[in-house]
């Protein structure tokens, strides 16, 4: 039976290299570990030796797979690691062993108290209620406090902080911190500020400090204090332009086919043909963390020739003009060498933190 007459071919996905099972291949995610392991040492070695440099590795390793993450980081030299949540740091516990410091940004939150004393996990305390949750339900118990130093968001009020102070250095807190709102931009005057209010707080204290994330270690030694927590830079992310590329993504083709002037491409309509163009329909979408915002601006690559994503992204698909390539290729990168998860979170009016949290479960992932 002869193909409709838009089909060049159906091309079926190809198959995972080495594999035997039958199956065959999905979109492939590649994380380079020593990619990871050699942004953490730049950012380290950005410090002055007495600074400890920490480690973020919240949401599932900024989408990475915590566990992988944390070991590597722990190899690489970090002692130090924070989380979100309390159940984040239960994850990772075995991983980085019994004696290494798991910090959580939420705090002590209801019903964490099992958990945190169970896996020895370090709540950052962020106001008088959790204070008060924390002294009566775990006394003795290690833990940290946050300074709101002008961001807003968490941790406790200068008033609050005066109030309580006395009380909370008693109790030997193992870290005091905040964070900064516009470290992003070094130029921007409220990272000055909060420095001056963070100074001001903590005038006197005599247990670790800390103030910064990438960012702040990149504004230079008066930001570092005792431990810094890079996050966004060691997956490969700005602010820290140097660092190493992280992450690969390459997604199978599943058809191509040939449009004529005047026909349109996917949801809605929203793209056009001027004259004809050969357009492949690769297998991924916002289910896997290509969000919608992308549609009609990303560009993917087949090696260094870039083709640009034509019509809406769907749930699971994405559909790319081909026209130039002189084969039509088994797949297309979308992030690599060539694009960088800032890059392409610029055609989506995004940040690189929402590309990389979002990288669903369905891809096939390669640690390197």
């Amino acid at each position: 039976m002869a193909a409709p007459p838009h089909w060049v071919g159906v091309l079926l996905t190809p198959r995972v290299p080495g594999c035997t099972c039958g199956c065959m291949g999905t979109a492939h995610l590649t994380i380079d570990l020593a990619a990871l392991a050699a942004n953490w040492r730049a950012l380290d070695a950005l410090s002055a030796p007495s600074v400890e440099t920490a480690a973020v590795v919240k949401a599932d390793g900024y989408g990475l797979g915590a566990r992988q993450v944390a070991r590597t980081l722990l190899d690489a030299g970090a002692r130090r690691f924070f989380v979100a949540v309390a159940e984040e740091g239960a994850a990772i516990r075995e991983t980085v062993g019994p004696e290494r410091e798991i910090c959580v940004f939420s705090g002590h939150m209801p019903g964490d108290a099992e958990m945190i004393a169970a896996q020895g996990l370090v709540p950052i305390l962020n106001s008088i209620e959790q204070l008060t949750r924390h002294f009566e339900s775990l006394p003795g118990h290690p833990f940290g406090v946050q300074l709101d130093s002008g961001m807003n968001r968490l941790g406790l009020e200068p008033v609050e902080w005066s109030a309580v102070r006395e009380v909370i250095l008693g109790q030997n807190p193992a870290l005091v911190m905040s964070h900064l709102a516009c470290a992003d931009d070094p130029s921007d005057p409220m990272n000055h500020r909060q420095l001056a209010t963070f100074r001001e707080m903590t005038e006197g204290v005599a247990v670790p400090l800390s103030l910064s994330a990438t960012g702040g270690i990149l504004m230079g030694p008066e930001f570092h204090f005792d431990v810094t927590r890079p996050g966004i830079g060691l997956y490969g992310g700005l602010p820290f332009s140097d660092a190493a590329p992280v992450v690969g993504l390459s997604i199978p083709v599943i058809q191509v086919r040939e449009i004529a002037a005047g026909e349109i491409v996917g949801y809605g309509g929203s793209w056009l043909a001027d004259t004809p163009t050969r357009v492949a329909t690769l297998s991924a979408g916002y289910a896997d963390g290509l969000i919608r915002a992308m549609g009609n601006e990303a560009v993917l690559f087949h090696g260094d020739v870039p083709c640009p994503l034509v019509g809406r992204v769907s749930m699971d698909l994405l559909t790319v003009d081909v026209s130039h390539l002189p084969e039509v290729p088994e797949a297309l990168d979308i992030l690599g060498p060539q694009q960088s998860v800032d890059d392409l979170a610029d055609a989506a009016e995004t940040i690189g933190y929402e590309i990389l949290t979002s990288l669903g479960p369905r891809y096939r992932r390669s640690y390197i």
